[in-house]
């Protein structure tokens, strides 16, 4: 059975403290989680070390890191590079979203190497993909999401491939007035399926974890999960309310 997933993208938000007090908040409502389901927190990187001293023991939530660097070490000012992650015991990292890919320029080519410093130190990829407004109008957001995971992930064996979480954002839908249904969400997980069981095999494809990074909140979460190829979300705005990510967490729980 594959895994279902909720993660918490804070994005650029939160202080230290905010940031503690929201920990706590969903730790207080948390609801038991069977063995194939898990909550990923992924806060700003100033967070990180206090997160994870808040998450110690924690089995069900682990904790994410919203980006890292292509190369392992160097003069890179700014930058984080995995093996930092890896030592303040981030378990996954998200790599490739949206946001990276407009505002950061962020290519394939710089997403595969992110990918690679990720797995070398035995963290977990959420690489996400999705198309933009112009691509879904054209009807070509088949081949546009399947052009990111070829090159972004396509050169992974399959063992390594198992370390992979998919995480599709219709960008189309984000902050555009207009709403992807669930069946549109259905209909481009189960695209993405099937390109993976192209490339590696139908039991490879079948064992994915395939998040839906769109407008996912308490009142369509339940919707949305109940799709044979939505595994979860990639929650941003609320995963800043507890009271919103725990209800997203609530309809997961409940499958």
């Amino acid at each position: 059975m594959r895994k279902k997933i909720v993660a918490g993208n804070w994005k650029m938000n939160l202080d230290l403290n905010e940031g503690a007090e929201l920990v706590n908040d969903i730790f207080k409502g948390l609801p038991v989680l069977s063995e194939h389901k898990q909550v990923v927190i992924a806060p700003p990187y100033l967070h990180l070390t206090q997160t994870a001293a808040q998450l110690t023991g924690m089995i069900d939530v682990q904790l994410g890191a919203q980006n890292c660097y292509s190369e392992s070490a160097g003069a890179f000012t700014g930058e984080v590079s995995a093996a930092m992650l890896k030592s303040a015991e981030v378990a996954f990292v998200i790599i490739g979203h949206s946001e990276r890919r407009e505002y950061f320029r962020e290519d394939s080519a710089m997403l595969a190497k992110k990918v690679n410093q990720v797995l070398i130190n035995d963290m977990k990829v959420i690489f996400c993909c999705g198309e933009p407004l112009e691509i879904r109008d054209a009807g070509t957001q088949n081949t546009y999401v399947e052009t990111q995971i070829n090159e972004g992930i396509f050169h992974l064996g399959e063992a390594q491939l198992q370390n992979v979480v998919i995480a599709y954002e219709p960008i189309w839908a984000i902050g555009t007035g207009r709403t992807a249904t669930s069946a549109q969400a259905q209909d481009m997980h189960a695209h993405i399926r099937g390109v993976i069981a192209a490339k590696y095999g139908k039991d490879v494809a079948e064992n994915m974890t395939i998040l839906y990074g769109g407008s996912c909140k308490p009142s369509n979460a339940a919707e949305l999960f109940a799709c044979a190829d939505v595994d979860g979300g990639l929650i941003g705005g609320a995963s800043l309310k507890a009271s919103e990510f725990l209800g997203i967490i609530e309809a997961m729980a409940d499958l």
